[in-house]
């Protein structure tokens, strides 16, 4: 688990009913202010095609689980403490917020689509899901912005500004943000700036800001409560918004995921997690059919509760994940009778190297090259992967 997806969002807007849906965790819910005041932090996961089918083989995991030959692997899910705006000056629980989101690689914004909790976390009426976007997308640029400016300070203060680089200073100004001197570089041409900050004006501080963020802490945005008219209404208003075209907005119901797993665990359902469909296989009452029916024709009509849609958006096409699976060109069981029990993810366009010292260092020292298990081939340590490659690692060690 060496990716982090931070839950991010306002009070009382099913943030922690979305973790405990996604981790099946028993972390308390409630409609009031900061119910999480510490970060829970779960396993979560990512539904990967399994590759034994491929094979003509079952796979035994190690970690996580396979289920209809869909192999859930395992991520880190952190649940950060409520946000309100404010929240880069101190508000609420904002410093401690702020700390607790640096860990994170990508965020998950839950949004409650139904307008009817405020600014504040407070219950109310149409409120516009819009006003929590933006004021979360606000926060982090604020935030982003203080710290960009401690490093312009720096760079305008250095006795030989002859001898320094812009890019380097502010890299290693943000450097808790997981970006480099190239990086910055990179972005400071997107906003079509020159590199002597002392030409930069305020708009243009705020918009380099901006995109350091979005490329450092991309959001996904989980629209919470879609199985409601009022989030369904709002909904087909945003995804038409040219201002959010920018965004990814899954339709979600933390409650309808929660329900089904719970149902599932008790032999109520057969549901398999991310699944636009279920079966009922145990006795209900009528109140629970209903419920069911209800929830069956939300995930029919959206094409899942979106729980699993949202973490898989924010890994695979935000984040641009890859998962590669350790095999044997002679087989894929290992020494001890297990079939491909590890999967690992890796950014887009790693090698056969980086998925070496992925795994451990020595393996990455002692790489002879790697054979591509599908095509029984020998590939190069610097060959680039593909989603769902099983890759043996020829290695010294």
């Amino acid at each position: 688990m060496s990716y982090t997806v931070g839950l991010v969002g306002k009070p009382s807007v099913g943030k922690s009913t979305f973790f405990n849906a996604a981790t099946m965790n028993d972390v308390p819910e409630g409609a009031y202010p900061f119910t999480t005041i510490d970060p829970s932090v779960g396993e979560a996961y990512v539904r990967v095609p399994c590759a034994a089918p491929d094979f003509d083989e079952t796979c035994t995991p190690d970690t996580g689980f396979c289920r209809d030959d869909e192999r859930f692997v395992p991520i880190k899910l952190v649940d950060v403490a409520g946000l309100i705006p404010g929240a880069h000056e101190g508000a609420g629980l904002g410093n401690q917020f702020l700390t607790d989101l640096n860990e994170a690689d990508v965020l998950v914004h839950v949004v409650d689509f139904s307008g009817k909790t405020d600014a504040e976390g407070e219950p109310t009426e149409d409120h516009d899901p819009r006003e929590d976007i933006d004021f979360l997308e606000h926060e982090l640029d604020m935030w982003y912005l203080d710290i960009l400016e401690r490093g312009i300070e720096r760079y305008e203060g250095a006795y030989d500004k002859a001898e320094t680089d812009i890019e380097t200073e502010l890299a290693e100004q943000m450097t808790a943000f997981r970006t480099n001197e190239d990086e910055i570089k990179r972005l400071i041409r997107r906003v079509g700036l020159g590199f002597e900050p002392e030409a930069w004006d305020e708009v243009h501080r705020e918009e380099l800001a901006r995109e350091i963020r979005k490329e450092t802490k991309p959001i996904v945005i989980a629209a919470n409560k879609m199985d409601t008219p009022e989030a369904q209404e709002n909904y087909a208003q945003i995804v038409d918004d040219p201002d959010y075209e920018h965004l990814t907005i899954v339709p979600a119901s933390a409650h309808a995921e929660k329900a089904l797993k719970s149902a599932d665990e008790n032999g109520v359902v057969e549901y398999t997690p991310g699944d636009d469909s279920f079966e009922i296989v145990g006795d209900v009452s009528d109140d629970q059919e209903a419920g069911l029916d209800q929830i069956a024709e939300f995930i029919g009509e959206y094409g899942g509760t979106g729980v699993q849609g949202a973490l898989e958006d924010a890994f695979f096409d935000v984040l641009g994940m890859v998962a590669v699976f350790p095999g044997s060109s002679g087989g894929l069981g290992t020494a001890d009778g297990k079939v491909l029990p590890d999967c690992f993810l890796l950014p887009e366009g790693s090698t056969t190297s980086d998925f070496a010292y992925h795994i451990h260092s020595d393996l990455g020292d002692g790489l002879l090259h790697g054979v591509d298990c599908r095509a029984n081939r020998q590939i190069g340590s610097d060959h680039e992967l593909s989603h769902r490659d099983v890759v043996e690692l020829v290695t010294t060690n």
